[in-house]
């Protein structure tokens, strides 16, 4: 048995179409879901230029319609959240709890956002009758997907909106574990945030939880700061464009920092001028995160380093699903964090030019795509 359905396709050329796939039923160890709703972020915009055909989106929350024999976690009619970190257990990152960075099922670490035993059967999923691969293993944006059970977490809320599940996947989980898993922000410290964008309020909102007394965010849009304060920032710096490497700003962070600088600072501009720029904004012995995931030659004066600072470029704020999705949950239960307030529009995946040009233009903090 097998279903048809719509999906936006990355063609590897720079377009995308939205075309009709075929879905087949799950192997023993797979779960099919209907999506319900796909947050966007610009990891799906650079999926277009892949170089191969693909079922696009890597964020995502659905209802679980069919399982395989051998699954357990889930039941048909669960509400799920999908997550791309789909670890195998076994191998030698996942048995020193860094199941983000699975060697065997990572589409990051083991397969180069290709093809991995993370992935659902390859002929599950097909284009035309050829198979098609889906963007880290779970191809979000489509209304059906078919996936591996680590990729799929009850969610604890069954009846939270999906709009707001989706965005947990990605970008949420990014910025918030960056902030408590990664940089493990301590009660009472001050940190700094560079870009305010989806992933930089969910950096703030981590911070935030952590207790920490001074959260500095910087940008060079007025509005993206005025929301970084709703999220949590207590002060704002506006940026200019024409300040190298935000040193500038640095001052500025040294003189709300007693000048010594924060005890943290975040990148989340994914600007690689700027890789270098949470170094100039932390204290002797303090810890830069790279959250934006630049992966470009930075040159470094190194002088930035003095004295003992750490450098830290986390993956996915080392996410261990089961257990993180779980609390980021539980936060927003108790209203530690916000998640329906972040969502600026929502699209139908008829408008996925639309939604990409707004998320380009810096319209968004969080654009959705959202089924019927």
């Amino acid at each position: 048995m097998s279903l048809t359905c719509k999906a936006a396709i990355a063609k590897g050329d720079g377009t995308f179409s939205i075309d009709s796939i075929e879905v087949q039923n799950p192997k023993p160890d797979e779960v099919l879901i209907a999506v319900k709703a796909a947050g966007l972020c610009h990891t799906d915009h650079d999926s277009l230029n892949w170089g191969k055909p693909i079922v696009m989106g890597h964020e995502g929350a659905g209802v679980v319609t069919a399982i395989g024999r051998d699954v357990t976690r889930v039941k048909i009619g669960d509400s799920v959240i999908l997550n791309w970190a789909t670890p195998c257990g076994t191998c030698f990152q996942c048995e020193h709890e860094n199941e983000h960075i699975c060697e065997n099922n990572s589409p990051v670490v083991a397969g180069s956002n290709g093809y991995t035993e993370g992935h659902a059967h390859m002929e599950g999923t097909s284009l035309n009758g050829t198979p098609i691969e889906r963007s880290f293993n779970i191809g979000t944006l489509s209304e059906y997907t078919l996936v591996k059970e680590s990729a799929v977490v009850k969610n604890p809320i069954q009846d939270m909106s999906f709009s707001a599940a989706s965005i947990v996947s990605c970008g949420v989980m990014t910025g918030f574990g960056s902030a408590v898993n990664t940089a493990q922000v301590t009660e009472n410290s001050s940190a700094v945030v560079l870009g305010t964008g989806g992933v930089g309020l969910n950096v703030i909102q981590g911070i935030k939880v952590s207790k920490a007394s001074k959260i500095i965010a910087i940008d060079i849009n007025q509005t993206r700061l005025d929301m970084a304060v709703e999220f949590g920032a207590t002060h704002t710096i506006l940026a200019d464009k024409d300040d190298k490497g935000l040193l500038k700003a640095a001052e500025k962070v040294k003189t709300l920092t007693n000048g010594r600088g924060a005890d943290y600072a975040f990148e989340c501009t994914a600007i690689p001028a700027l890789g270098a720029a949470p170094l100039a904004m932390i204290r002797n012995a303090g810890t830069a995160v790279q959250v934006s995931g630049i992966e470009e030659e930075v040159l470094i004066d190194m002088s930035l380093f003095e004295w003992d600072k750490k450098y830290i470029n986390p993956l996915y704020g080392k996410c261990n699903p089961q257990k993180d999705f779980p609390k980021i949950i539980e936060h927003y239960r108790n209203g530690d964090i916000m998640l329906d307030e972040m969502i600026t529009r929502t699209y139908t995946l008829e408008n996925l030019q639309q939604a990409f040009d707004d998320m380009l233009s810096g319209k968004n903090a969080k654009g959705v795509i959202v089924f019927e």
